[in-house]
């Protein structure tokens, strides 16, 4: 790992333009709420990062992909303790020893909490979610009330860390409806700057929060670290109207909402025939 300042790397816009020219011929007819279709567009938001802290699932598969696509310079960190990662097959979780196998260093996780994410080291930290609110609050917890939920889920893991250290959070949903995208997540696993703000006596981190979420309907952003996610793009077939009714709070439309170009054929041939062979997250 290059000992670069915190102040330096970042997205490149001319990878991102290029990249995203490449989409206009050869592509593959994928519905946008498919896993190929949510993995390639989440692949996309990726180029130009220099440094990339990976989640598991869906994230799994869009930075595979980008190493082989928009972005094979970046330098992958996994929650484990494992930095610039070189998996030769799909992991299977944050702890699979094909993480460990050929990469750059292993570290521990307090030095890799400690220096290497809160040290400001980290672009995009990459994660899943069962909710997110309009300000980019995270739930991993439970789904209804704490004492008696509907679903309980796995907790927060390191994100509470990386959305409070990581420049920018990208965040894939599978579901875009009023559970997913509600006003108010029913439980505030990782707290948006927005929302830790407010705490009294408490000091702001210097993560931006979430900053971009992929659904199946299209891609919210948010304007900056205090501002509501905002529509900003429609995938194809639908429209700006399904997008905002089937969203749990009176959801901003941009005045340059665009429709998200489609993947391209060899994408979804590298997700199915190379990236996960198994089907262990395409489905």
């Amino acid at each position: 790992m290059t000992a670069d300042s915190p102040g330096q790397g970042g997205r490149s816009s001319t990878a991102d333009a290029e990249f995203t020219e490449g989409y206009t011929v050869d592509t593959a007819d994928v519905p946008p709420h498919s896993a190929e279709f949510l993995a390639t567009v989440a692949a996309r938001e990726l180029a130009g990062c220099r440094r990339v802290f990976a989640g598991v699932g869906l994230p799994t598969l869009a930075v595979d992909l980008a190493t082989r696509t928009v972005n094979p310079g970046v330098e992958l960190v996994y929650e484990s303790g494992v930095v610039g990662a070189h998996p030769e097959a799909m992991a299977e979780g944050i702890a699979d020893s094909v993480l460990v196998s050929g990469s750059e260093a292993m570290l521990s996780m307090d030095a890799l909490f400690g220096y290497v994410l809160q040290g400001g080291y980290v672009d995009v930290g990459f994660l899943g979610a069962a909710q997110v609110d309009r300000i980019g609050n995270i739930n991993t917890s439970v789904i209804g009330d704490w004492q008696r939920p509907k679903v309980r889920l796995p907790g927060s893991g390191g994100a509470s860390d990386i959305i409070a250290s990581a420049r920018e959070i990208v965040v894939v949903l599978r579901r875009h409806d009023l559970y997913a995208l509600p006003a108010e997540v029913d439980f505030c696993t990782s707290p948006s700057p927005a929302r830790a703000g407010r705490q009294e006596g408490f000091r702001q981190p210097p993560g931006a929060g979430v900053a971009t979420v992929i659904t199946p309907l299209g891609i919210l952003r948010r304007p900056d670290r205090h501002g509501e996610l905002e529509l900003a793009a429609v995938h194809p077939g639908v429209s700006v109207a399904e997008a905002t009714e089937n969203t749990g709070w009176d959801l901003r439309v941009r005045g340059d909402v665009t429709v998200t170009p489609r993947p391209r054929t060899e994408d979804v041939r590298l997700l199915r025939e190379e990236i996960d062979t198994v089907r262990l997250y395409l489905r």
